[in-house]
C-alpha cells in the first residue's frame, strides 16, 4: 500500500467512533434486553398493564368504542393499535385483546368481546379478527375515567405523529386485580389475579397505615382470586411467605360434590378444561390404573361449563382416597409459579413484595388524584377569571356598548379603562349580544357562586393530606361498589394428594409366571397351573416357572448372573404363546433367562454357583428398575448359577451342601453374608484343582427349616435324614463335610419338608 492510499485511508476514518466489537455487541444486546423488558413483557404498578394492553384499550377508548357504544369489527382496533401505536405483528396484538376478553382467562375483563372469543376447552380457538367485533368493558372505565382530566403524561408514538399516555389513570390496582403473565430476556412475571373488594379493603387500610406489612394487608387480601372457582389449597404461611418475598406456588384443586349419578367435578383449576381432565382419567382407566372407577361421563353444557361425573364401581369404594389419588395423578390439582416481577414507578423491573406493590400503586395514585384536582383548579380559576372581567362588563353595560361602536381599538381601551386583562377583554368581545340579557346575568352570577365553592372545596382537599386521602377512599369505595364481587376461589388448607401404589390399584389375583427355553414368557390365571401343559412353539418347550400375584413383579435370573424386574400385570396372558423377554428388559447379546423368581419384602434368597461360592440376598435387592437389569452373581471361569432358594426364616434356618464327591455339609444360614451382588463366600471345602478340572463342585444345595428334615435323591435311592439326624450333622461353614453312604456319591437333587411334630 502507497502513502496516498494510507493517507486517504486515514482521512476516512475521522470523525467515526471505534469501539471493540465485544463492547458494541454486548452494550447492543443490553439495548434490546431492556427494551424487551420495559415495552413488551413486564406490566407497570401503575396501571398493571403491558405495552400492547395500554394502547388495546387507549386505542379503542380513542376510537369511540366504550361499554355503551356498539360493537366494531376487532380488525378496525388492531389496525388503529398497530398503525398509530404498536409496530408488531397483527397476531400477537389480537391475541393479547383476546385474553383481555376472556372471561376464563381474565378476572376482570376490560374487552368485551361479540362472536367467537374462545373457550376454556380451547381457548387459542377464536375466530379471526376480520370476524369478532369488541368494545370496552364497564371495567374498562377503571382505567380511563380520568383520561382527560389532565393527570396523565403524554409522550410521542413510534414515529411522533401522535401522542400515547405512559400510563392509564388506574383508579383501582389493576396490577392485582387481572395479574398477567410474560416472558422477557432474563427474567419472567406471574402474578396471579385478586378480588376487587379484598384489594380495595387493603388500600383503605394502607392510606390509614402508611406502615403496614404484608403481614398486615393479608387480613384483608386472602390470597390470589383465579376466574375458575375452584379451591386454593396453600397453606396460609406460604401464601404470606409468596407475598412477602415476591415469589412462591399456588395449588389449585378442583370442587367436587358426591351426588345419586357419582362424584362430580363442578370447578376446575385455572386454566385447565373438563376435556383435559376427562382424557387424562380416560388414560387412566384403559392402562387399569384406576379400578376403582366403573365408568366416567361429561355432562358440561352452556348451563353447567364444568360438570364432570366419575361413577365409583361401587358404594364401598373411599371417595376420599379416591380423589386424592386423581388429585396427584391428574391436573384436577394444578400448581401456578408466582413471581411479583414488575415494573415500579422508576422504571425498573423488580420482583415486589405485595406492601411495595401496593405502596407503590398509592403514591401512584396520590400523585394522579393531585395533578387532576390541580388541573381542575386552574380550569376553574381561568373561568372564574373570564366571569370576574364579564362581570365587569354587566356592571358598565352602557359604557362598554359605547366604546366599542365608537372607538377605534376597544380592545385597549376597554383594557385600560377597567382594568381587565387580554384574556378578559377577548372574552367580552367575543360574548354575543343576546348573551347580555338581565337573565344571564343571573346564571353566571350562580356559576361564580358554583365555581368559588368548587374552588374553595378543591384547594382544601389540595392543602389537606387528611382530607385528600378521605377523598380517594371515597372513590376507591364507589368504584368498589361498582365493580366488585364476592371471592370465587375458596381458601382450604387441605391435606396433601397421595397417589396410590401400582400394588395397590393393580387386582390382587394368584399367577403363574412361565419362561420357555426358547427365552419367551408369559403368565397364567391361577397358582395350580401345570406350565408343562401349556402349548408352545415349535422346538420350544417349558423351562422355569414362579407363582406369584397379579400386582407383584417377577424376576428373572440370566446365565451371566443377572436380575430383571418386570410387572407381573404387563406379561401377555398365557392364552397366547407369550412374547420374548427381550422386548421387556435389555437383555445382552447370547444371554438367556435360567430361573424366574417371585417373592416380597422380608423373603431372602441363597445364591450359589456351582463352584462353591455363594451368598444370601435379601429380595429387595434383587429387585431393579432399569431395563438392563441389575449385577448380582460374579461368575468366574465357566462357574453357572445354581436355581436359587427362597426362603423366610434368617435366624434358625440351615444350609446342605452336597458336593460331587458325595460330601455333605451343614450350617446355620448366619454364617452366609448378606450381600446386595457379588461373588460370596465358600459353601463347602473343595480343592481347586478339582474344581478347576471340573471333577469336583456342588452337586446339590439346599435351605431346611428349624425341625424340617431332608430326603437325598440319588438315582431311584432316597436317604432321609430326621430333624434330630440333621442337627447331630451341624458344623461350620468352609469345611469339607462328612461322606455320604456308599451310593450316595451323585445326588441329583435334595428335598426339604417341614416336620410335623417334633421327634425324639
Amino acid at each position: 500500500m502507497n502513502n496516498d492510499t494510507e493517507h486517504k485511508r486515514q482521512l476516512s476514518l475521522e470523525g467515526i467512533e471505534q469501539i471493540p466489537l465485544q463492547n458494541f455487541a454486548e452494550d447492543a444486546y443490553l439495548n434490546y434486553s431492556m427494551n424487551v423488558i420495559r415495552d413488551r413483557a413486564l406490566p407497570s404498578v401503575t396501571d398493571g398493564m403491558k405495552p400492547v394492553q395500554r394502547r388495546i384499550v387507549y386505542a379503542m377508548a380513542k376510537l369511540g368504542i366504550g361499554p355503551k357504544a356498539k360493537h366494531v369489527k376487532s380488525a378496525r382496533t388492531v389496525g388503529e393499535v398497530l398503525g398509530k401505536y404498536h409496530p408488531h405483528g397483527d397476531s400477537a396484538c389480537y391475541e393479547a385483546m383476546v385474553l383481555m376478553a376472556q372471561p376464563f382467562s381474565s378476572r376482570y375483563p376490560t374487552v368485551d368481546g361479540q362472536g367467537n372469543w374462545g373457550d376454556v376447552e380451547d381457548p387459542k380457538s377464536f375466530a379471526a379478527m376480520r370476524y369478532t367485533e369488541a368494545r370496552l368493558s364497564p371495567y374498562a372505565e377503571v382505567l380511563l375515567a380520568d383520561l382527560n382530566t389532565g393527570c396523565v403524561d403524554y409522550m410521542p408514538n413510534f414515529d411522533g405523529t401522535v401522542e400515547e399516555p405512559k400510563a392509564l389513570p388506574s383508579r383501582l390496582p389493576n396490577i392485582l386485580l387481572n395479574g398477567t403473565t410474560g416472558i422477557a430476556v432474563g427474567m419472567s412475571t406471574d402474578i396471579p389475579p385478586h378480588n376487587l373488594k379484598e384489594v380495595s379493603q387493603a388500600v383503605i387500610y394502607l392510606l390509614d397505615h402508611e406502615n403496614a406489612s404484608s403481614e398486615d394487608l393479608m387480613q384483608f387480601i386472602q390470597g390470589p382470586d383465579y376466574p375458575c372457582g375452584a379451591e386454593i389449597i396453600t397453606p396460609h404461611a406460604e401464601i404470606l411467605r409468596m407475598y412477602k418475598t415476591g415469589t412462591g406456588t399456588i395449588r389449585q384443586r378442583a370442587v367436587y360434590e358426591v351426588q345419586k349419578e357419582g362424584i362430580v367435578i363442578k370447578a376446575l383449576p385455572f386454566q385447565v378444561s373438563v376435556g383435559q381432565v376427562e382424557r387424562e382419567i380416560a388414560d387412566l382407566m384403559a392402562k387399569k390404573k384406576l379400578p376403582f372407577v366403573q365408568d366416567l361421563i361429561n355432562a358440561s353444557d352452556h348451563k353447567d361449563p364444568c360438570r364432570l361425573i366419575i361413577v365409583p364401581r361401587s358404594n364401598r369404594v373411599d371417595v376420599k382416597m379416591l380423589m386424592s389419588h386423581l388429585f396427584a395423578s391428574t391436573d384436577l390439582e394444578s400448581t401456578y409459579r408466582v413471581n411479583l416481577n414488575i415494573l415500579g414507578l422508576d422504571g425498573k423491573p423488580q420482583v415486589k413484595s405485595l406492601d411495595t406493590v401496593l405502596k407503590e400503586w398509592l403514591s401512584f395514585r396520590i400523585e394522579t388524584v393531585t395533578k387532576r384536582l390541580n388541573h381542575r383548579l386552574e380550569d376553574v380559576n381561568r373561568r372564574l377569571h373570564l366571569l370576574d372581567g364579564l362581570m365587569i362588563a354587566f356592571l358598565n353595560l352602557d359604557e362598554v356598548i359605547r366604546i366599542i361602536r365608537e372607538s377605534k381599538d376597544p380592545k385597549s381601551e376597554l383594557q385600560e379603562k377597567f382594568k381587565l386583562t387580554t384574556a378578559q377583554v377577548e372574552y367580552i368581545l367575543e360574548t354575543k349580544l343576546r348573551q347580555l340579557a338581565r337573565l344571564e346575568e343571573m346564571k353566571l352570577k350562580g356559576e361564580m357562586d358554583k365555581l368559588n365553592a368548587e374552588k374553595q372545596k378543591l384547594e382544601g382537599l389540595l392543602n389537606s393530606k387528611a382530607r385528600l386521602k378521605t377523598f380517594i377512599k371515597k372513590e376507591i369505595e364507589a368504584d368498589t361498589k361498582l365493580y366488585g364481587d364476592d371471592r370465587r376461589c375458596a381458601i382450604v388448607e387441605r391435606d396433601a394428594a397421595m397417589a396410590i401404589s401400582d400394588e395397590d390399584l393393580t387386582p390382587s389375583l394368584p399367577m403363574t409366571v412361565v419362561l420357555s427355553k426358547m427365552g419367551w414368557v408369559r403368565a397364567a390365571n391361577g397358582s395350580d397351573i401345570d406350565p408343562t401343559t401349556l402349548v408352545y412353539k415349535g422346538g420350544d418347550s417349558y423351562k422355569a416357572s414362579a407363582v406369584g400375584r397379579s400386582n407383584q413383579v417377577v424376576i428373572f435370573i440370566s446365565d451371566l448372573g443377572r436380575s430383571y424386574t418386570v410387572e407381573i400385570k404387563d406379561l401377555p396372558s398365557a392364552r397366547s404363546q407369550g412374547e420374548p423377554l427381550s422386548t421387556r428388559a435389555n437383555l445382552s447379546a447370547g444371554e438367556s433367562a435360567e430361573y424366574v423368581l417371585t417373592g416380597s419384602s422380608g423373603e431372602y434368597f441363597l445364591l450359589a454357583t456351582d463352584k462353591a461360592y455363594g451368598f444370601i440376598c435379601a429380595y429387595d435387592d434383587l429387585v431393579t428398575k432399569n431395563r438392563s437389569g441389575k449385577a448380582l452373581v460374579s461368575l468366574d471361569g465357566e462357574a453357572k448359577i445354581l436355581a436359587p432358594i427362597k426362603f423366610n426364616d434368617l435366624d434358625n434356618s440351615l444350609i446342605a451342601v452336597v458336593s460331587k464327591q458325595g460330601k455333605l455339609l451343614i450350617y446355620p444360614t448366619k454364617e452366609l453374608p448378606i450381600l446386595a451382588k457379588g461373588k460370596g463366600n465358600k459353601l463347602i471345602n473343595i480343592s481347586s484343582a478339582r474344581l478347576e478340572v471340573g471333577i469336583d463342585g456342588i452337586a446339590a444345595i439346599a435351605v431346611v427349616p428349624k425341625n424340617g428334615r431332608m430326603i437325598l435323591h440319588c438315582g431311584k435311592r432316597v436317604l432321609n435324614l430326621s430333624a434330630t439326624q440333621i442337627e447331630e450333622k451341624i458344623t461350620s461353614r468352609a469345611r469339607s463335610g462328612e461322606t455320604l453312604p456308599t451310593g450316595f456319591q451323585k445326588v441329583d437333587y435334595i428335598e426339604v419338608e417341614q416336620a410335623q411334630e417334633k421327634e425324639d
